[in-house]
């Protein structure tokens, strides 16, 4: 009975069979051949026109891109700033008076005047003892001049008269020289004898024989000081024995650049010795050389105290040595004078200094680009300049306008002023600076010229 029953219906059997069917019944309409190829050619048409719009544009961008121009590699400087020399301290004397005048350093000292003048301790007169003979040996070539350091000039014959003189300054306790009646000597040695061995007995004598007389000496001197200026100078007789023979610090300053100006003088005082058959005798000035002391002439008189004037040529590093003329009055001693003037110009010295203005590699910056590479500027070489005490150091920089780099290429200039020096020094990158690559170019619009 089982048998007699209907099957069971297939839901998704007979939807299969109904679309199977309907196919069947509805057959694909034909596609004209020619129509589908012109269609197919419409197509390609299309593409090809919007493939060729975009690679127009696509390559038109790339090559505005590899062309446009570059901001340039940015430098940012921080010059270091160099340390002024310590403040000098000169060391004026304290004992006795002095004054010095200094030439040949006015662009240093920044004083705005042709000599740096110092003194100390007053400005009054006060006796020159053997600073006299200074005087009288000018005013003695006023009358016996001679052609050149190198000339001896007239021969001198010394009297009774004049070897008496040995005795006289024997009792007044002054220096003196043997000096044998008819014996002979040239002017230029008896100079010598005057102003190295500061003989007073040949200052006497030489005097007399250039005017005839004292009397007419002393008028001569004291016309001669009058004609060049040294008023407050005043000379009763020529070797400085008497205390009535005075000058002050500033007329002796005077006298000295006048010795010096002259070379008979100037070469006679920087002698370290007078050497001859019949005399040897050191020079007086027992500074002569140090520091670049030439002269001029020491003095000493009991209860005046002791004297020196003179010249120096102090070489401080500069291109020329500073020029100096120097007095110091009425000091206890010999010995407290040589010591005050060499402190005095040692503290001049050392006021000068070679400041360091920069090391090699010091750092003065950096350049920088868009596209990340980076450098830094550095100084070349060592660079050092001459100063006088704390002058201020003024620093400027100047940097080349670059596109590209290699490292040790010359990027700039940096300039120190000191006072009179200025010095420069080139600066360097410590590395390479390129060009962008291409595709920084092609994704960095933003960053284009």
């Amino acid at each position: 009975m089982a048998d007699d029953l209907p099957e069971e219906s297939d839901g998704v059997a007979q939807m299969t069979e109904l679309m199977r069917e309907d196919r069947v019944a509805a057959p694909t309409p034909e596609v004209d051949p020619a129509a589908r190829r012109r269609r197919r050619r419409r197509g390609w048409m299309v593409t090809a026109i919007v493939a060729a719009v975009a690679f127009t544009t696509l390559g038109g961008y790339i090559g505005w891109a590899l062309a446009a121009p570059l901001a340039r590699p940015a430098a940012e400087v921080d010059a270091p700033q160099p340390a002024p020399g310590e403040a000098a301290q000169i060391r004026l004397p304290t004992d006795g008076a002095s004054a010095i005048e200094i030439s040949g350093g006015e662009a240093y000292f920044q004083s705005g005047v042709s000599e740096l003048s110092l003194s100390a301790g007053g400005s009054g007169a006060r006796p020159m003892a053997s600073i006299s003979k200074v005087i009288t040996a000018m005013v003695v070539l006023e009358a016996r001049p001679l052609a050149s350091a190198d000339d001896d000039g007239p021969t001198i014959t010394f009297t009774a008269a004049d070897h008496a003189l040995y005795d006289k300054y024997y009792v007044l306790n002054a220096t003196i020289s043997t000096m044998p009646t008819g014996s002979t000597m040239s002017e230029h040695d008896a100079l010598e004898m005057m102003l190295i061995a500061s003989a007073s007995n040949y200052a006497e004598a030489v005097s007399t024989w250039a005017y005839g007389s004292q009397g007419a000496f002393v008028q001569a001197a004291q016309a001669w000081l009058a004609e060049h200026g040294l008023t407050h100078t005043t000379i009763v007789e020529p070797t400085g024995i008497d205390a009535r023979n005075v000058s002050t610090p500033s007329d002796l300053i005077a006298l000295g650049k006048l010795a010096m100006a002259d070379p008979v003088i100037a070469q006679i005082v920087g002698m370290p010795e007078v050497e001859s058959p019949d005399h040897h005798a050191s020079n007086t000035n027992r500074l002569l050389g140090v520091d670049g002391v030439q002269g001029v002439k020491t003095g000493t008189l009991h209860g005046a105290g002791a004297n020196l004037l003179y010249s120096a040529r102090l070489a401080v590093g500069a291109s020329a040595p500073l020029e100096i003329t120097g007095v110091l009055l009425g000091a206890n001693n010999q010995q407290s004078v040589d010591t005050q003037v060499t402190l005095l110009l040692d503290s001049i010295h050392d006021g000068f200094h070679q400041v360091s203005l920069g090391k090699a590699g010091d750092v003065f910056g950096t350049y920088s680009t868009a596209w990340g590479d980076e450098a830094r500027i550095t100084l070349l070489a060592d660079a050092a300049a001459l100063t006088w005490s704390d002058t201020s150091i003024e620093v400027s920089v100047e940097m080349w306008d670059v596109n590209t780099v290699r490292e040790g290429d010359v990027v700039g200039m940096v300039t120190w002023t000191a006072g009179p020096e200025m010095v420069s020094g080139e600066l360097v990158v410590d590395a390479d600076i390129h060009q962008p690559d291409v595709w920084w170019r092609i994704t960095h619009p933003g960053e284009l010229g």
